[in-house]
């Protein structure tokens, strides 16, 4: 029998692979950007993964490439650009998933923003932004006050997140919000400003268990490209037990019933508010941090979940194992990807660290300010997150990604 994936996150795919396997299930990949996979597919047997090329952006061709799979019995959708697609082809084909109207609510920020301000679960009240090039920066202080985010209600990997502290901020917001590629529309929101979180969870009929939190070092103001993740993040146990607790209200209050979740904290002078809910499990390599510092493959998970099943990781006892950190290596400009430096000496450092590409030589790269720019992913391990995050943070700068700029 067989369990199809739509795309997937740039890693994940071979814990992916070897937990469907684990369950006598075959996995197939249907995807359009196979090298984006080819670093993970390596490390697989040939033929573990039935890889069926399509165009994953068109809706029609992949219900009839699912269509094709005579013995499919389950579909995995955990992404951010196809997370919709999915769960309505599931409900289309008759397989086990989670209500498309749930996930079309979450990957709309700002209808979550309203639905929680509603339910006094956040304190936020969104403001549509309708047309960039004419508000003002007085309609923005009336409206959600300074400093003000305004962001792409169906954005991902922190793209298109304007912050918006004067005329300057403003200026840019306009100039660049001008020609953005959209997924949704503009919202405003007030900047939370505080340490970020993710909290990392997993939910079967209503109840909710909180694996861990990762934490998350930015850049400096005003952009909000991620840089640093690690996990798990060591708060006191009655810190853990509560924001478990308000993460279940979060989702139940969202009608989110049978999915992992990626729930973005500030951790504000009023504790912790909400950023966003993400419907999947965190990006980057939140999953590779889980599966290692938990001692369990989470990806187990997302099966149990594919076929209907209550997940055995919403009970197990989970052994744990060493704690991690990654850091995201980004070249210093945009241009074509040349050359990454300095991989060979990461041997020497502790936290046994290790590079996990994500873009190939020659790659153009013309973003360096959020999630889309980065060409890879140094990681390392320790008996802490906060040791883990020294031991990535040094080994990371060994290594150098170079670029040429286009003449």
């Amino acid at each position: 029998m067989t369990i199809a994936c739509i795309e997937m996150l740039s890693f994940g795919l071979a814990h992916l692979a070897r937990a469907a396997h684990s369950c006598s299930e075959r996995l197939a990949l249907l995807t359009g950007v196979e090298p984006l996979y080819l670093h993970e597919l390596a490390t697989l047997p040939p033929g573990t993964i039935d890889v069926i090329p399509v165009d994953t952006h068109d809706r029609q061709a992949v219900g009839k490439a699912l269509r094709a799979i005579g013995d499919l019995r389950g579909l995995i959708s955990s992404t951010d650009t196809w997370g919709v697609t999915g769960a309505e082809l599931a409900a289309e084909l008759g397989l086990p998933g989670i209500d498309p109207a749930t996930i079309r609510l979450v990957r709309d920020k700002a209808r979550v923003r309203d639905l929680l301000h509603r339910r006094n679960l956040s304190r936020v009240v969104p403001f549509p932004v309708d047309d960039a090039a004419t508000v003002s920066l007085d309609r923005l202080a009336s409206a959600v006050g300074l400093p003000a985010v305004v962001k792409d209600t169906a954005g991902t990997s922190s793209a298109n997140v304007w912050l918006v502290r004067d005329a300057d901020d403003l200026a840019r917001l306009r100039r660049e919000a001008t020609d953005a590629a959209l997924f949704g529309s503009l919202f405003a929101e007030p900047f939370l400003p505080g340490p970020v979180y993710s909290a990392e969870t997993v939910t079967w009929a209503g109840q909710t268990r909180l694996l861990g939190l990762s934490s998350r070092l930015m850049s400096a103001q005003p952009w909000f490209r991620e840089d640093v993740t690690a996990f798990p993040v060591a708060l006191p146990p009655d810190e853990l037990r509560e924001i478990e607790a308000w993460a279940g209200a979060v989702l139940a209050a969202l009608g989110y019933t049978d999915r992992f979740a990626h729930i973005e904290i500030a951790m504000t002078t009023d504790g912790p508010q909400l950023i966003e809910v993400n419907p999947r499990i965190g990006g980057a390599l939140v999953g590779e941090a889980m599966c290692r510092a938990l001692g369990v493959n989470v990806y187990a998970g997302l099966v149990d979940l594919a076929l209907g099943r209550r997940p055995r990781l919403l009970d197990a006892a989970l052994p744990g194992g060493p704690a991690v950190a990654f850091v995201l290596a980004y070249p210093q400009r945009a241009g074509e990807l040349v050359a990454v430096q300095g991989i060979d000496d990461l041997h020497r450092y502790p936290g046994r660290p290790r590079w996990y590409p994500t873009k190939a030589i020659g790659t153009r790269i013309a973003h360096v300010a959020d999630g889309r720019g980065y060409a890879g992913i140094v990681l390392a391990e320790g008996p802490t997150a906060e040791i883990a995050t020294h031991r990535a943070v040094a080994a990371a700068g060994a290594v150098h990604v170079r670029t040429r700029q286009s003449c």
